[in-house]
């Protein structure tokens, strides 16, 4: 054979086996990373049904014990938890010992404390569930029933990187006046027949308090990680200035990502990717106020990037803020495990998921068919995205194999 034949069949060689790797790892099962990544996904379909009012009958441990042995470096629970539907059915009726403001922030919120010493974040219910936020896609109060529909995507896209979260509905005269601290008590008052509180925050305003119905008041409750994970906050290299004006380097400097690599932590270890997969979990979810993130303390950018504060999410149904992924679409790169199990769930996968996933929690409908169908829309924008930057420079470059899964201590 001819050198200049050889050359053509070697070139020939390459090119299929570079379709081949980007057609086994675009949903197909032929690889061994999609092999793993496919078991997962359907250990993660067989446990996404929460029975409703799960107790713990196994163990001695309560449910609290339990969901703090679960959190280490890289995980807030692991993939197997079939004690989960326990654990937030607990945190959904376990009774209020201690109510109080929540901690400083810009955001409405109550701290309580529930039987058994556990400490969990209650947001409670701004808006109805059709009501349809305008304006800027960070704009409006936190939306209670975003943090759990946010808490169950991320079980759904495999990350595990957030708190637990589930609806409660609360009676604010029996369960939480009597255990009330003077400060958050001073902040009660009466619209009608609406009994309504306005905490103690950077926006929080005795002209805009947040009522019941009645007494009874709809809310989500986030498990707070255990005190033996103290958080680093970081601010996120894609942050937007908030000021009117004013862009952020990001905005309009096409080769930031590149600067973004030589800065720690972003330079070696698992934190840019986790940047990458936590902007493909804010498009999907409408989220464009991660302005802040929050790690574990003292990683050396080994932990996980957490995934706390999601309420400013599924605001605007038919808003897709594409300026939000732009850590993929700059970097062009994204995890082998990330990208597969996006594959698993086109089609309408997603939002069958996450009905599943969300159909027994107290606070059902947690989302409107509109934002179920936004779902899956942002999705296909995000597989366009990756399969664009694989045409530009190749599924090589573009498909990070990274597993990091740190073992506990």
């Amino acid at each position: 054979m001819k050198l200049k034949q050889r050359v053509v069949v070697l070139c020939a060689v390459l090119f299929l086996l570079g379709l081949a790797k980007v057609f086994l790892l675009d949903g197909g099962e032929g690889s061994a990373a999609s092999r793993r990544d496919l078991r997962a996904f359907r250990k993660m379909e067989s446990s996404l049904a929460l029975v409703k009012g799960a107790r713990l009958t196994h163990t001695l441990q309560s449910p609290w014990e339990v969901a703090a042995q679960w959190v280490g470096p890289r995980e807030v629970y692991p993939d197997e938890t079939p004690e989960l539907a326990a654990v937030l059915n607990a945190l959904s009726t376990a009774r209020v010992e201690r109510a109080d403001v929540g901690y400083k922030g810009t955001q409405l919120k109550a701290l309580l404390v529930l039987d058994g010493g556990q400490k969990v974040v209650f947001k409670p219910k701004r808006y109805t569930r059709d009501y349809v936020v305008e304006g800027e896609p960070y704009a409006g109060y936190d939306r209670h029933n975003a943090e759990i529909a946010a808490f169950h995507l991320d079980r759904i896209l495999g990350f595990r990187r957030a708190p637990l979260v589930v609806g409660r509905i609360m009676n604010l005269r029996t369960e939480i006046k009597p255990v009330a601290t003077d400060q958050l008590l001073s902040t009660f008052l009466m619209h009608g027949n609406n009994t309504c509180f306005y905490g103690k925050c950077y926006y929080c305003r005795e002209t805009e308090p947040a009522c019941a119905e009645g007494d009874v008041m709809e809310g989500s409750v986030t498990l707070w990680l255990p005190d033996v994970w103290p958080l680093q906050k970081h601010r996120h290299p894609w942050g937007r200035t908030y000021r009117e004006g004013k862009l952020a380097r990001w905005e309009y400097d096409e080769s930031y990502c590149e600067a973004v690599k030589k800065m720690p932590p972003y330079d070696a270890g698992p934190r840019l990717l986790d940047v990458i997969d936590t902007a493909i979990f804010d498009y999907l979810i409408g989220n464009a106020d991660r302005h802040h993130y929050e790690s574990f303390q003292d990683d050396g950018g080994a932990s996980m990037l957490i995934l706390l504060d999601n309420a400013k999410s599924f605001g605007n149904p038919g808003l897709d803020e594409r300026s939000i992924l732009a850590p993929l679409y700059q970097c062009c790169m994204v995890r082998v495990s990330t990208w597969n199990r996006l594959n698993l769930l086109k089609g309408g996968m997603l939002s069958s998921a996450m009905r599943q996933a969300m159909a027994h929690d107290p606070a059902f409908p947690v989302l409107t068919e509109l934002h179920l169908a936004a779902l899956d829309r942002r999705l296909n924008g995000v597989l366009a995205t990756v399969r664009q930057c694989m045409e530009t420079q190749g599924a090589d470059n573009t498909l990070i194999e990274d597993r990091m899964n740190l073992p506990h201590p």
